[in-house]
């Protein structure tokens, strides 16, 4: 029989009131946890996403070491990348690696289609069997954005500049818009694929489109994203968009179909708020501060957790992901002790 669901987080990205403020952390799945170092001297992370038993089991051990009210599917955005013809690999202390870079429009229009149940059973069976056996709270399916995912399978990797990524947007406009309809017909049939399996809400990650301005984002990006969007609205599930660095376009993200935006811990919810964003928020302590005392963390999130319910519209949550060395005994006392402070 399934476990009944705690389903206040999907209340509050709902702008529904909650009788508390429901919390989750980015990468809480992996990272920092011992069982998962463990895990990971054997197996390498497309090696754990390929065996649905063990990747269930990371996914939901957050869930149970540290009572955060949603779990989020371990995997990375390049998952569903291999099969439309990319070769990628997530190399130890670089991050995605593409050998062979998108250079060409010959290059994008040879690009495939994905067919979830044939490309990635191994994902949705991770979540068959998280969302019909083992969780008692919500979870959370993602996609990585056009731009960012672009910006690895044009660089070839991480970059601190995406010159060539920009590059390739002004000079070619042509192949970018090419490659954002292929990346879009992509995200909607890997998302609704996740849906249909089981996740209860989405999150997109558009970790590095805060390298453009405001006005190439509307012409370059936006209305990919507002496609996107509207289709993702056809399921019936909460909308979340992420980024870094991206407070400048917070109100370009506002005119979104989505439901929750994603601060990172540059712009606080009151700043959101007087930019003129309505959306429901997310966020957004800075996981460096999960490395101080416990008088600062408790500190910087009670300024979190006080703006918040003074809004009314908010999921607490870090402003990027858990590093390495925060330890998981700070990520259980302070779910915990959000649990008690914002309680109505």
């Amino acid at each position: 029989m399934p476990k009944k669901i705690n389903e206040t987080i999907l209340s509050a990205y709902r702008g529904k009131k909650t009788s508390y403020t429901p919390a989750w952390f980015m990468r809480q799945a992996g990272r920092s946890q011992k069982e998962y170092l463990e895990i990971k001297k054997k197996y390498s992370l497309f090696e754990i996403t390929h065996q649905p038993e063990l990747c269930a089991y990371v996914t939901r051990l957050p869930v149970e070491q540290y009572g955060v009210d949603a779990a989020i599917l371990y995997k990375d955005i390049m998952t569903p990348l291999p099969a439309i013809g990319v070769d990628v690999e997530i190399k130890a202390g670089i991050g995605p690696v593409i050998d062979q870079p998108i250079r060409t429009l010959q290059d994008v229009e040879k690009l495939g289609k994905l067919e979830p149940e044939e490309d990635i059973p191994y994902v949705l069976d991770t979540i068959r069997l998280l969302t019909e056996e083992q969780l008692d709270v919500p979870l959370i399916g993602f996609s990585g954005a056009p731009f960012t995912l672009a910006s690895y399978m044009i660089e070839g990797g991480p970059s601190k500049n995406y010159g060539k990524t920009k590059a390739l947007m002004y000079e070619n406009p042509k192949m970018w818009f090419l490659l954002m309809d292929v990346l879009a017909d992509m995200i909607i049939t890997y998302v609704r694929a996740q849906v249909k399996a089981g996740v209860k809400a989405i999150q997109i990650f558009d970790s590095w489109v805060g390298a453009l301005n405001a006005a190439d984002y509307r012409v370059y990006i936006k209305p990919t994203m507002t496609r996107i969007c509207n289709e993702i609205q056809a399921e019936n599930v909460p909308i979340i968009l992420f980024g870094i660095g991206a407070r400048h376009l917070l109100k370009e993200w506002n005119d979104l179909p989505v439901d929750v935006i994603g601060l990172d811990w540059r712009t606080s919810i009151k700043e959101a708020r007087s930019m003129g964003v309505t959306k429901v928020l997310q966020g957004n302590l800075d996981p460096a501060i999960l490395l101080a005392d416990w008088d600062t963390i408790e500190s910087r999130t009670r300024s979190i957790l006080d703006e918040g319910m003074q809004d009314g519209r908010h999921v607490f949550n870090l402003g990027h992901g858990v590093t390495p060395d925060v330890t998981q005994d700070t990520l259980k006392k302070l779910t915990a002790w959000i649990h008690a402070y914002s309680k109505r």
